[in-house]
């Protein structure tokens, strides 16, 4: 049974993954806008709700779905055969983009808190972070070169 299982929690790990990176990919871009948005302005006020949105509606519940299906996923991998080096490397990869998420929901908060935390061009630069991870992923996942 478990066998017929496997591919649809497969896509479903596949899908909410995607969800998960556009989110990681979006909020810098509007943590861009936000850093250069006037304090207490229209923009800053669209800004703290498009990205409290992002975050609670799209971000979160896609990243805990990817993780409990990958955790069920390494699971069968684990029982049916074991778990080959790439896929450690990729789930290392993976904690480095929860890691990643934590970071830009604290940055969130510190927009919250009515301060600029870093400038448009370094939000501009970390966007590229998850993007570089993802390839790198994806790779590994299809490759499995290792």
């Amino acid at each position: 049974m478990f066998d017929t299982l496997y591919p649809w929690l497969k896509a479903f790990h596949l899908i909410a993954v995607i969800f998960w990176m556009a989110g990681l990919l979006y909020l810098p871009r509007l943590f861009v806008y936000h850093s250069v948005s006037k304090p207490g302005g229209e923009l800053e006020d669209k800004m703290v709700e498009a990205e409290a949105k992002l975050l609670r509606i799209i971000m979160n519940p896609a990243m805990i779905v990817a993780f409990v299906l990958g955790l069920v996923l390494i699971a069968y991998n684990a029982i049916a055969g074991g778990v080959a080096l790439w896929l450690w490397v990729k789930v290392a990869l993976a904690f480095s983009l929860i890691g990643y998420h934590g970071f830009l929901a604290k940055t969130r908060k510190a927009f919250l808190d009515g301060g600029r935390p870093k400038s448009e061009k370094f939000f501009r630069s970390i966007n590229e972070i998850p993007a570089v991870l993802t390839v790198i992923i994806v790779i590994l996942a299809i490759v499995k070169p290792f």
